[in-house]
């Protein structure tokens, strides 16, 4: 598997910009990789230098709060069974098959920790989506169906101990005490993580980020 610097990953990146039909780009990782900011660097990037690219991560496809709270998954938030994990594919099913369609996919406030529906717009011209999300090459279903969506799909890693410390700081600034930070950072998302890790082998590259 090949492993890419930014520099090299967006060149690959304008080649499926550029290549005649809609394309597909998944970037994954472990939850504080650095997968969601590096994918709106990337399409900002790719969009200031003329191209037409669009961002419709996973977390928009998020159970909603209300709905874990009734199920009693508020606690796993962001395990693969939190999620609309069949919407999602059908969404990239549309992307990928219905190029002249306007589309509108939800998006994740973290403001609100909740889904806002139609709120991203995919306009026929998008010659590229970029998608980002922890489960895009999971070996399960509906998950599975997503890597025959993807034209190609990245797996972004950062030192263990760097992610751990956006994890915990994260979380207390969503309100947890330190205590609770650090036992969901090692506790629920080390489970998740190490799912997604498990993934890595069936990515096309390994995009490394400072």
């Amino acid at each position: 598997m090949q492993t890419l610097d930014p520099a090299a990953a967006y060149e690959r990146a304008v080649g499926l910009a550029t290549q005649g039909q809609r394309a597909i780009l998944g970037i994954t990782g472990a939850p504080a990789a650095g997968k969601s900011t590096y994918a709106e660097q990337l399409t900002a990037k790719l969009v200031a230098d003329g191209h037409k690219v669009a961002l419709v991560p996973m977390d928009g496809y998020h159970l909603a709060q209300s709905v874990l709270e009734e199920l009693g998954l508020a606690e796993v938030k962001g395990a693969p069974h939190t999620f609309d994990g069949a919407g999602f594919v059908a969404m990239l099913t549309r992307l990928k098959q219905s190029p002249d369609e306007q589309l509108w996919a939800p998006r994740f406030d973290r403001g609100i920790e909740d889904s806002i529906a139609a709120s991203i717009g995919v306009a026929p011209e998008v010659t590229l989506v970029v998608t980002e999300g922890n489960y895009l090459l999971l070996d399960e279903m509906p998950w599975a169906t997503i890597r025959t969506l993807l034209d190609q799909c990245w797996y972004v890693e950062v030192p263990e101990q760097l992610r751990h410390d956006r994890l915990e700081a994260r979380h207390r600034a969503f309100g947890r005490s330190p205590e609770e930070a650090h036992a969901r950072t090692y506790g629920t998302d080390e489970r998740n993580a190490r799912r997604i890790a498990a993934t890595a082998h069936s990515a096309d590259a390994i995009v490394q980020l400072p």
